[in-house]
């Protein structure tokens, strides 16, 4: 993986026969890896201290271009539970290789965002949303992912309501999940309408690894201002 230069534990692998809970068609057949998850990466030893210290985790996951009977390619979805402080943990990634969709749902489904992300573009996913990540493209889409490790994330909803309030259809076209009730008008942005409201100095998600940019990760409370950037862009 030319993208990352340090060496890659044994992947998590999620099959698609993983993902049946929240496809579009629940008797879609279709077998074999989805995506792979590259976790708690490191370039250096010190690296490594660095994000263990500070609870933080920085994972490379791989998605594949797919056609699951007739829907694009996806991660399976979650939410992420509140920190300590009340507030649920957020979540920032990168996209390093191909594009990606990225459907951000409130958990009480009073905001719903679809967030249009090319090469080197970065993505905040703001506490209280669940996310699904969707390839729609026809090459690899490969990710980076900064997280608080002091979690484990919930898939609950998700597995319930038979994936995201959303359905992205092979050729672009989104379709309602009918598991859903009444939704809110989806919304959508450009990862780079945002990147300029983003409290964070340009350059790769990696770089960020040793700064004190990277605090809202397990004290989201303390920034609550970084995670209005969806509002009124």
């Amino acid at each position: 993986m030319q993208c990352w230069k340090g060496p890659l534990p044994s992947p998590d692998i999620r099959t698609i026969e993983d993902m049946a809970p929240v496809l579009a068609d629940p008797s879609c057949r279709e077998t074999g890896p989805l995506y792979v998850m590259y976790r708690d990466l490191a370039l250096a030893p010190e690296d490594r201290e660095w994000l263990a210290t500070n609870r933080l985790r920085y994972d490379i996951t791989v998605i594949t271009p797919r056609d699951l009977c007739g829907e694009l390619a996806k991660t399976k979805g979650h939410h992420h539970p509140a920190s300590p402080t009340g507030v649920p943990y957020p979540e920032i990634y990168e996209v390093l290789e191909g594009r990606a969709h990225y459907l951000l749902q409130k958990k009480d489904l009073s905001d719903i965002i679809m967030v249009h992300a090319e090469k080197s573009d970065i993505v905040v996913v703001p506490p209280g949303y669940g996310h699904v990540t969707i390839n729609p493209g026809t090459s690899d889409l490969i990710m980076a992912n900064l997280v608080s490790s002091s979690f484990t994330s919930e898939y609950g909803d998700f597995e319930r309501l038979r994936g995201g309030a959303y359905y992205e259809l092979s050729g672009g076209r989104l379709t309602k999940n009918p598991a859903y009730p009444d939704l809110p008008l989806l919304r959508s942005f450009s990862a780079s309408q945002i990147r300029s409201r983003l409290p964070l100095p340009p350059g790769r998600l990696y770089e960020l690894v040793g700064s004190d940019h990277l605090t809202f990760l397990n004290f989201p409370k303390k920034e609550a201002g970084m995670f209005s950037l969806y509002q009124g862009a």
